[in-house]
């Protein structure tokens, strides 16, 4: 699982437009790390209390910090800015378009902290910004696979080389379901809870298929046969049948494997001449989105069998017992 490192320039670039991003200086230093996903505000920094400042979020300025700093002397100010920059943090957002004072633009070049203003009103920015930070700061990795949307639930199918994914995943995309990647899914973990899934740019839209080559899915079979991202509900391995030592006949056992450190329900399949593989896919589908919605098949069948076992209450022998 790995945790990636944000800089300021990587927030800039990938969050200028929809936060309405401006840079007003501190271009030299945008290689600055941001530690943590959320935004502070500096208010109790800059009146000087500093032992809780939250110094390596990024910090913003709104209608309260600015107008404070207003009232204060010239020579004040500039002691206020030197509280604050004496931390390393890594860049300040001035919203609702306000702009910064003479002092605290000398303060900022001095200390080479990249300045930004936007004109979104300061609570708007904070919910936006902190929203992208934690896209940007989630666990993320790669699972090997092709995956599929089946009717709403994310499937990836895995087996070796060979086994016939590419063959199951075209047959899905017939029956009208969804490429989301093929060969190797890029996972993201998303509120500690949620494996958010997706394709590379480079390869997205298009497919392997053994002895044909390079496809391009959304050409080839409409728009509609594509998906950019979707949540992962159920991992399904491919094995050929002498592989599979005991095959689950009930299924009354969930089997689950880790993603990300969540627990994502896994099935078998085994594969052999003549098996249906991708129906097969599509029923584990079907399944897997009865089994979240709390029915379960194999539990109701064995609640009859039990029901059909139990002993029957002895019919009363004497006509003056009833």
């Amino acid at each position: 699982m790995e945790r990636p490192s944000v800089t300021v320039e990587q927030f800039y670039q990938q969050h200028a437009e929809p936060l309405q991003l401006k840079l007003l200086g501190g271009e030299a230093d945008l290689k600055r790390f941001i530690r943590e996903p959320t935004v502070n505000r500096p208010g109790l920094a800059l009146s000087g209390f500093t032992r809780y400042f939250a110094y390596k979020r990024v910090q913003v300025m709104g209608h309260a910090e600015v107008y404070y700093l207003r009232d204060l002397r010239q020579e004040e100010r500039r002691a206020r800015y030197a509280y604050l920059f004496a931390f390393r943090i890594p860049c300040i957002v001035f919203s609702r378009g306000l702009r910064p004072d003479r002092e605290f633009v000398e303060a900022a070049a001095q200390a080479r902290v990249p300045t930004f203003q936007t004109p979104l009103v300061t609570m708007k920015f904070i919910n936006l910004a902190t929203l992208a930070l934690e896209m940007m700061f989630a666990p993320r990795g790669s699972e090997l696979g092709s995956m599929v949307d089946i009717l709403g639930v994310g499937a990836i199918i895995r087996g070796e080389s060979g086994i016939g994914k590419s063959e199951a995943v075209l047959a899905l995309i017939e029956r009208g379901y969804s490429l989301v990647a093929d060969d190797v899914v890029k996972v993201t973990l998303v509120d500690n809870r949620e494996v958010l899934c997706t394709s590379s740019e480079l390869t997205r839209d298009h497919m392997e298929v053994r002895g044909i080559g390079i496809i391009n899915v959304a050409q080839m079979f409409g728009v509609k046969a594509i998906r950019k991202e979707k949540s992962l509900d159920l991992i399904i391995t491919l094995k050929q049948w002498d592989e599979v030592k005991d095959v689950d006949r009930l299924g009354m056992e969930q089997e689950f494997v880790k993603v990300l450190g969540v627990d994502v329900p896994h099935v078998t399949i085994p594969v052999r001449p003549g098996r249906d593989i991708a129906r097969l896919i599509e029923v584990a589908a079907f399944q897997t989105k009865l089994r979240k919605s709390g029915y379960n098949a194999a539990e109701e069948l064995n609640n009859r069998l039990l029901a059909q076992m139990a002993p029957k209450p002895a019919a009363p022998s004497n006509p003056a017992e009833i």
